[in-house]
């Protein structure tokens, strides 16, 4: 419990780690949007550590082809989101057109990847991996959620010229990233 606690708020890895921002700014301008995001990639983010553990520890280390690993976990991260954007295709084909090009584009998502490099570097079990990788997710989803609400209370309020937009979403994050570099001395 304490790893996923930790994964999610102490060591999250878009404010504290600075992963995958590019998802977490480009989908974040509206809640509708953020949530099935954050959703979508906390799916991938859990499915992808588990597969990157199942190949770190059953196919590379045993057959000594550990310099294969970052090859081997975008390959299986990949597949996921292929599964995933089918998945959503099919479910909501509105989702999937205002989704765009950001749901491919978690395959690409530093934190997916980081998260499952993080994970077999440390040497974690599994129940550990799912711990980290969960709490990773849920911490993706909480932030980008907060974020997209913040800006879209942010679209109505009076912001001076120049720091609307791009600027303020910025000093937004920065005030979130402080926010949660707070919780450094939780469950210690």
């Amino acid at each position: 419990m304490l790893l996923l606690v930790t994964a999610a708020l102490v060591n999250n890895f878009v404010l504290v780690q600075f992963l995958g921002l590019c998802p977490f700014m480009g989908v974040s301008n509206r809640f509708d949007t953020a949530l099935p995001m954050g959703l979508a990639t906390a799916f991938v983010l859990t499915v992808s550590s588990l597969a990157a553990f199942v190949m770190h520890h059953y196919v590379l280390v045993p057959l000594d082809l550990g310099y294969l690993r970052i090859v081997a976990f975008i390959v299986a991260i990949a597949g996921v989101v292929q599964f995933t954007e089918a998945f959503v295709r099919l479910v909501s084909p509105l989702l999937h057109q205002v989704l765009g090009i950001y749901l491919p584009l978690i395959t690409s998502n530093c934190a997916v990847l980081g998260v499952a490099l993080i994970v077999t570097d440390s040497g974690a079990g599994l129940l550990q991996t799912i711990a980290v990788a969960l709490g990773a997710a849920v911490g993706f989803s909480i932030v980008i959620v907060c974020f997209a609400a913040l800006r879209e209370r942010l679209e109505t309020e009076a912001i001076a010229p120049a720091a609307a937009g791009m600027p303020v979403a910025l000093i937004t994050v920065g005030i979130m990233s402080l926010a949660f570099h707070g919780l450094k001395g939780l469950g210690q």
